[in-house]
């Protein structure tokens, strides 16, 4: 037998328990996904609006596996049915507990108010003005406050509007409390508003709808965060028309950074001149005391 026959049977041999091993692992992982363990979970067979009732015929038993079944699920229907929800099914999803309203709590719109929170209605017709017709149930919205003043001293020029609350959630518009097909409201037949709030902002609600006009503000739905307002005043419209206190405090910050950066840098002071030199001043010396001799014509000093 030549060489090259036996490398060929060789490789041959290698190739072929090669593809046995790897036949043999597919099947044995088949096997084993075979035996993977599932559970019966809750599914809705049909969509489900907002606010709508759970009935044993919109919901359904399904194999799922036991890792991938979500927290929270329904393992029985009975747990399920009877109860409201809180926000839209759709046909095959999982029944989750948190997405629906407390056995007892009815259908409607009192079945989606959670415990310790109140619903709100505004009568208002601002509100078509304000948002177009576009607020939909489940929007959040900022509410806005304007307040006419024709008093001689207010400081106000005869009006202001503040932000009264952020980001209030849309339970129901007019009476409808599930999104029309359209996703837009006919504003000849838009006239109420009901909001979700707690006690406290109820009863602002109730004081500025008496006092004042209500306005709506739709938010991004992702944008939770409040906004830091102020008060805006129709003096300010009428006669300040300057930027933000905090844009013209940049400003002012800015023009300053400029100004010290071109001031001449400070020369040091000269030393001051060397004190002048005391002399001290002497006795004049006295005068030589002599004797003086005569003697006829010629006198001589002598010491």
């Amino acid at each position: 037998m030549s060489f090259r026959t036996i490398l060929i049977l060789v490789l041959a041999l290698a190739f072929g328990g090669s593809a046995a091993v790897g036949v043999s692992s597919f099947v044995g992982s088949k096997g084993q996904s075979k035996n993977l363990e599932t559970i019966r979970i809750v599914v809705a067979t049909a969509d489900v609006a907002r606010g709508g009732m759970l009935t044993s015929d919109v919901v359904r038993l399904r194999d799922c596996p036991k890792e991938l079944a979500p927290e929270g699920v329904f393992l029985k229907i009975e747990d399920a049915v009877g109860r409201a929800v809180y926000s839209p099914l759709v046909k095959d999803e999982p029944v989750l507990d948190g997405k629906l309203a407390p056995k007892g709590a009815g259908s409607g719109l009192a079945a989606l108010i959670p415990r310790g929170m109140r619903a709100f209605t505004i009568q208002t017709t601002n509100i078509t003005a304000g948002v177009a017709g576009f607020i939909l149930p489940g929007n959040k919205v900022d509410v806005l406050l304007t307040v006419s003043n024709q008093q001689g001293e207010d400081k106000t020029g005869g009006g202001s509007t503040t932000t009264l609350l952020q980001n209030v959630e849309i339970l129901a518009v007019d009476q409808r409390i599930t999104a029309p097909a359209e996703n837009r409201v006919d504003t000849a037949e838009l006239k109420s508003v009901t909001l979700l709030v707690n006690p406290d902002q109820a009863t602002k609600l109730d004081l500025g709808q008496t006092k004042g006009t209500l306005h709506l503000s739709l938010r991004n739905p992702e944008d939770e965060r409040d906004a830091k307002t102020r008060p805006a005043t129709f003096n300010e419209l009428r006669f300040f028309q300057d930027k933000p206190w905090d844009e013209r405090a940049k400003g002012l910050f800015e023009s300053l950074g400029k100004l010290a950066a071109q001031k001449p840098p400070v020369q040091a002071a000269p030393p001051p001149p060397p004190a002048p030199a005391v002399v001290e001043e002497q006795e004049p010396e006295p005068a030589p005391r002599g004797v003086k001799i005569y003697r006829g014509t010629v006198w001589t000093l002598a010491n």
